[in-house]
């Protein structure tokens, strides 16, 4: 009998065999689904290869699910060796890497029987389907009944005009009920057919042609080291680290070309969907080829759709966010990661992969030129550049010769907390009278981040994790940022019934709102997570900005990621500190690219740009180098401190957090860990460190309590080894939950 390996889409290390039934043996390939008996139920596994005949007792699947493989043989080394890294179960890497829904799972639910008595019955739930639509032709050649008129006329003209049409289409522009279609066909005037078609998220869009723009010396520079790269189809990594608005994207735009004339093909990763829509068009009015689209900001069909295309290669060119790092897209020959510094590469729950770091170990296997794009690049891939691992394309000035923004540093020390200093409240002014565009940046959203009782002290606190609720004033709630918890807004303090209580603090809603209070006449926008929620949120706020409907926009980070508006002139940072206070080592160096970053949103247009920063903290080197406009100078403070500290690129990490409902349990799983830790290090004579178990900066999320243990270790095998060891050794209490985190971003 065929025996095959399956993975299945569950937090299990293991791979399973099961026999093929001889009916089965010919539908069989590695990368297609399989239902298989798990247990008690039916779950989809995935088959990913052969093995040997042997006479241990196995169970049989009980079908295949695909026709052809959803995942190749190269696909799958890929998918391997993430899983690997990552330490987590195949079967979830590869879950991960196809569209939501697809799998089937079995469930048991009550039914009455004829008696009236219930008895449990098994369902298949899940499985993405595809969207079918019937489409109506004019039959040629027929005479037109005497009789025909009114909504029946018109359609038959209309369909005599265009040849075919869907029914949905119809409907919509006619009125058309199903009577008309039957009445056409009686009369033998059309004919219609079934077929698949594809949700398109663009399906309202229209695209002017967009002609490749003249570059300047050094973006030529940079396209031409591209080009003599691609030529090779060898793996070929590239930092191209340019100022804020010096043209990167033109530059992918005319590598990607030449490599499409080559016949490969091109995977382009934006760091936020909000940069997305801007990107998309900008592809779609140079290229005429299949270009695909996947983020999280479609709907579960559109992705599933676009997934297909590029699964059937009809597409040349795919966007999207980190996720579409597993695009089956074949024949690749660039892959580009731009804002390759962002940490929203980085996927912070379940599968802890960094889309950057795998972009690079794709290209590889792929054969790839890998293009890390940056104004303000990671220090690790800055070293790297200096190690002679990664090449360098420098791109030192604006297009055009545009200039870089005046910044100026304002003082808040003893200005008694005040949000807008009178220097901006000027600017803002003398801005809006010049008819120019200002962007104001904090990155806390709500109205006040906290509420105390100036009675008792007592502070609003989330009671499943460990952070204050943040006052949101339009919705009148109390809201947690981590798991949602909301309370509506209390008029007295909830233990001692005192009024005098008091909002401190201010998100993006209160700054907004002292905007309205100042500038009466200004159209003001906001842009953070509670405005940009469903289907196009994010682009229908950035519209306003393109199209000088908003004055003024506030907003989070979102605001700082990559966008190109001409019309913003100046930009305001609220407060410059709030990032260089996270317990992180890594604070200096996001302080620095979040200032630079909305900085470079200034003057990219005819007018010259301006900016203003309020800080406490003015002579701190991130802050002063990043108004320098100093990436090198603050490279070179920050790799004093790292190099001091033993943290990247000096050092590889690795964060094991263990979470519970109990307290002690988790503190003990913790404990036992560490301990064996310990253990594994003194037998192997490891160098590598272990700091901790601690309680996690986040103390409790989600009701959940939460430890954690911080490996160190200047050798990346030497850790792996060490994490391999102890995954194979560690027992915890069944109520203790491990997260391993490679190369962690966030230690919060």
């Amino acid at each position: 009998m065929k025996i095959i390996e399956v993975a299945v889409p569950l937090p299990l290390d293991a791979t399973f065999h099961y026999g093929v039934p001889p009916e089965l043996v010919c539908r069989m390939k590695t990368g297609v689904r399989v239902l298989i008996p798990f247990g008690r139920r039916k779950i989809t596994g995935y088959m990913i290869g052969n093995v040997p005949e042997s006479a241990e007792k196995i169970r049989d699947i009980i079908d295949v699910l695909d026709e052809e493989p959803l995942f190749t043989e190269k696909e799958l080394d890929f998918l391997r060796w993430s899983a690997g890294y990552y330490f987590h179960p195949l079967g979830e890497v590869i879950k991960a890497a196809l569209p939501a829904g697809i799998n089937l799972a079995s469930r048991t639910r009550s039914v009455e029987t004829a008696d009236g008595t219930l008895s449990r019955e098994e369902v298949l739930k899940g499985g993405r389907t595809v969207k079918r639509e019937t489409f109506y032709r004019a039959l040629p050649d027929v005479e037109l009944p005497v009789n025909l008129r009114g909504k029946g006329l018109r359609l038959l003209e209309y369909l005599r005009r265009v040849d075919e049409a869907p029914a949905g289409l119809l409907r919509r522009e006619f009125a058309a009920t199903t009577a008309n279609f039957h009445r056409l066909q009686e009369l033998g005037l059309v004919e219609f057919s079934e077929r698949e078609i594809y949700r398109d998220p663009f399906r309202e869009e229209v695209f002017t042609h967009d002609a490749p723009l003249v570059l300047n010396f050094h973006q030529a520079a940079a396209l031409e080291q591209l080009t003599a790269a691609g030529i090779k189809e060898q793996f070929a990594p590239f930092l191209l680290h340019g100022v804020t608005g010096s043209g990167k994207t033109e530059v992918y735009l005319q590598a990607i070309a030449q490599v499409l004339e080559r016949g490969r093909t091109a995977l382009v990763l934006v760091p936020e969907i909000a940069l997305t829509p801007q990107l998309v068009r900008r592809f779609k009015s140079r290229f005429r080829c299949g270009i695909a689209v996947l983020h999280s900001g479609l709907s579960d069909g559109e992705r599933y759709d676009e997934w297909r295309r590029i699964r059937r290669r009809e597409v040349s060119i795919v966007i999207g966010a980190r996720s579409a790092l597993f695009a089956p897209l074949s024949h690749m020959g660039i892959i580009v990661v731009d804002e390759e510094h962002e940490s929203s590469y980085k996927q912070s729950e379940g599968f802890h992969y960094n889309a950057r770091d795998l972009a690079l170990v794709r290209g590889k296997m792929e054969g790839a030129v890998v293009v890390l794009g940056s104004a303000t690049p990671l220090v690790t891939t800055y070293h790297a550049v200096q190690q002679g691992k990664i090449g360098y394309l420098q791109l030192p000035e604006r297009v055009r010769n545009l200039p870089m923004p005046g910044t100026e540093l304002l003082d808040a020390r003893g200005r008694k907390g005040a949000t807008f200093l009178p220097e901006l409240i000027k600017a803002i002014g003398d801005n809006l009278a010049a008819g120019g565009q200002t962007l104001l940046f904090l990155n806390r959203r709500g109205f006040a981040t906290y509420l105390v009782c100036e009675e008792c002290g007592t502070v609003l606190s989330c009671p499943n994790c460990s952070v204050t609720l943040t006052y949101h004033r339009r919705r009148e709630r109390h809201f947690c940022h981590y798991c949602d918890y909301s309370i509506p807004a209390p008029s007295v303090c909830p233990k001692c019934d005192s009024q005098s209580i008091a909002l401190l603090g201010r998100g993006t809603e209160r700054v907004e709102e002292e905007v309205r209070e100042i500038y009466v006449d200004a159209r003001i926008g906001r842009m953070d997570r509670d405005t940009t929620t469903g289907r196009g949120g994010h682009a229908r706020v950035l519209k306003g900005l393109e199209n000088g409907t908003i004055d003024i926009l506030v907003g989070t980070q979102m605001i700082a990621k990559g966008h190109d508006f001409p019309g913003v002139t100046l930009v305001g940072v609220i407060s410059a500190d709030a990032t260089l206070n996270i317990p992180d080592f890594r604070s200096s160096e996001r302080t620095y690219q979040l200032i630079s970053q909305v900085m470079g949103r200034a003057g990219r247009g005819d007018a010259p740009g301006r900016v203003l920063i309020q800080t406490l903290n003015p002579e701190h080197y991130a802050i002063t180098r990043a108004v320098a406009h100093d990436f090198a100078g603050f490279y070179g403070d920050e790799i004093i401190f790292r190099r001091e500290t033993g943290y990247p690129p000096f050092a590889y990490l690795a964060v094991l957090v263990f979470s519970g409902n109990s307290a002690p349990e988790v503190e003990k799983g913790a404990t036992t860990a560490a301990a064996l830790l310990h253990r594994l290090k003194r037998e192997a004579k490891s160098r590598v460190e272990i700091l901790g178990p601690v309680s996690s900066p986040l103390a409790m999320i989600r009701g959940r309590y939460r430890r954690q243990i911080l490996l160190k270790s200047g050798q990346r095998p030497e850790l792996h080894r060490m994490i391999a060891r102890f995954r194979g050794q560690v027992k915890l209490p069944a109520v203790v939950r491990i997260a391993i985190d490679i190369d962690p971003l966030d230690m919060l």
